[in-house]
C-alpha cells in the first residue's frame, strides 16, 4: 500500500534562511521541496495586497502539497507554509478563515524546522518584520506549532552548522519513522 509523502516544514520569522534551507535539504535528499509561493506572489503585484491575496496565498499553500499526496516520494520539503500565512491573517487583519484553522488541524505534518532568528535580518522590498516584531512573530509561529500539537525543532547556528543541524533533525526524525 503506497503511503504519503512525509511532510517537512520548514518555517520561521523573515530572514532567517527558510528558503535556501528547503532547497539545500530537498537538494541532499534528492526529493521535492515546494518554494515560497507568497515572496513571488507579493513581489508581482502592482498595488498592496490584500485579505483576498493572502487567502490566494494559502489556498495556493494547500493546493501544492496536495499535489505530491500520490507521489513516490517518502518526504518532501517546504519553505514556509499556513502558520505562517495564518499569523499574517491575525496580525494584518485581526482574524483568519476558519477554512485555514480547519486545513492546519487536519494536515499531516511530519516535523517543523524553525529557523532560529540568529542571523541577521536583511531588509528587502517584501519584508516587513525586522526588529522586535520579529522576535515577536518567531514567539508567535512557535506557540501555534506548539498549540496545534505538530513536533518542531529550532534550527540555529551559521552557515554549514545551521545546515549540519537541520540535517541531524530531519535524519533523527526519518530514523524514527521507519
Amino acid at each position: 500500500m503506497k503511503s504519503t509523502p512525509a511532510i517537512f516544514v520548514i518555517t520561521g520569522a523573515e530572514s532567517t534562511g527558510k528558503s535556501a534551507m528547503a532547497e539545500w535539504l530537498a537538494n541532499h535528499f534528492n526529493v521535492p521541496y515546494i518554494p515560497e509561493f507568497a515572496r513571488n506572489y507579493i513581489e508581482h503585484l502592482n498595488r498592496p495586497y490584500t485579505s483576498g491575496d493572502v487567502e490566494i496565498i494559502a489556498s495556493t499553500q494547500v493546493k501544492e502539497i496536495n499535489e505530491y499526496k500520490n507521489s513516490n516520494y517518502p518526504f518532501i520539503f517546504v519553505d514556509t507554509w499556513l502558520i505562517i500565512t495564518k499569523i499574517w491573517f491575525e496580525v494584518v487583519y485581526g482574524e483568519s478563515p476558519l477554512w485555514l484553522e480547519n486545513e492546519i488541524k487536519n494536515s499531516k505534518i511530519c516535523m517543523f524546522l524553525v529557523c532560529d532568528i540568529d542571523l541577521p535580518w536583511v531588509p528587502d522590498p517584501v519584508r516587513e518584520n525586522g526588529g522586535q516584531k520579529r522576535r515577536i512573530l518567531q514567539k508567535k509561529y512557535i506557540k501555534t506549532i506548539e498549540k496545534y500539537g505538530f513536533d518542531y525543532k529550532i534550527i540555529s547556528g551559521q552557515n554549514s552548522e545551521r545546515f549540519e543541524n537541520a540535517l541531524k533533525s530531519v535524519e533523527d526524525k526519518i530514523n524514527k519513522l521507519t
